[in-house]
């Protein structure tokens, strides 16, 4: 592929501060989760960590519609489960070495986007210069979606479990993330779950009335259905308090940002017209 079915996308929030947004959000939400829960010894707020995942998973949606603006049609579903797959490796890899060295667990995420950060810049140069996609943003983005993505996965790894713990040798929990993430499968869900909030809102909006507010609002809703889905996970991990709150704060979210979704919907369509039920086939006829 090239530029020539496309070009840079506009809107009227920076690439920088919507990347500020999901750097510090994404950050401060997994850390607020983590810390407020081990100063507690609850993990009454585990929510935080959805409300991060988010915010870095608006930031990997805008970079998504920048670089896909340039005429990848059929691959925003592709660039999306790729900045999953790197985010995954990456968000492991970071906290579990944290495990392996002994060393603190809230240097994991760093240590993660790191290493994310290596992998989208790899990934983004073998794409132009070996691909040839030509595409003058392809390393930026592909940085960022990779960073953004690995946010979304820890957040949500934290959501669930309430901890950064990776395996409980480190702390004296029975809560860890190898147990109540990665071995119940709900990293399965994560995976899927985080990629829907970075790949799904330039998919449902592109086209030549698409908008970044109405794009980033997507993404935004999106992010609280996921979160309300990882409350229900979380029942099984931690108690049944904290997961409502996930849950209840999560549809809170969605239905207010899905409200603002329509809202700006109906601000950039043409016309909005209720169709009704579809017709019968005795009505065809």
């Amino acid at each position: 592929m090239s530029t020539a079915a496309g070009g840079p996308a506009g809107g009227g929030i920076s690439a920088t501060n919507v990347a500020i947004l999901g750097i510090v959000g994404g950050l401060a939400g997994i850390y607020l989760s983590t810390i407020l829960n081990g100063i507690t010894e609850t993990t009454y707020f585990s929510f935080f960590g959805g409300i991060g995942a988010i915010l870095a998973g608006v930031w990997g949606a805008d970079a998504v519609r920048r670089v896909c603006s340039y005429g990848l049609g059929t691959g925003v579903p592709s660039i999306g489960m790729v900045a999953l797959g790197m985010g995954i490796v990456a968000a492991i890899f970071g906290l579990a070495l944290c495990y392996v060295l002994g060393i603190p667990v809230v240097l994991g995420p760093i240590i993660a986007i790191v290493v994310a950060a290596i992998i989208g810049f790899i990934m983004g140069t073998m794409a132009n210069k070996i691909l040839s996609m030509n595409i003058p943003i392809m390393e930026r983005c592909m940085v960022e979606i990779a960073v953004a993505g690995c946010l979304v996965m820890i957040a949500l790894c934290v959501t669930i479990s309430g901890t950064l713990v990776f395996e409980n040798s480190i702390l004296n929990t029975d809560i860890t993330i190898l147990s109540s993430v990665i071995q119940t499968g709900f990293i399965a869900l994560i995976f899927i779950g985080g990629a829907m909030i970075i790949l799904h809102p330039f998919n449902a909006c592109l086209g030549p009335d698409e908008s970044q507010d109405r794009t980033l609002y997507v993404g935004v809703e999106k992010g609280g259905i996921i979160m309300a889905i990882t409350g229900v996970a979380s029942l099984v991990v931690i108690d049944v308090i904290p997961a409502m709150l996930t849950i209840v704060i999560g549809l809170l979210i969605w239905i207010i940002y899905f409200k603002k979704f329509i809202n700006l919907t109906k601000r950039d369509a043409y016309k909005v017209i209720g169709t009704g039920l579809l017709p019968t086939e005795e009505e065809l006829q």
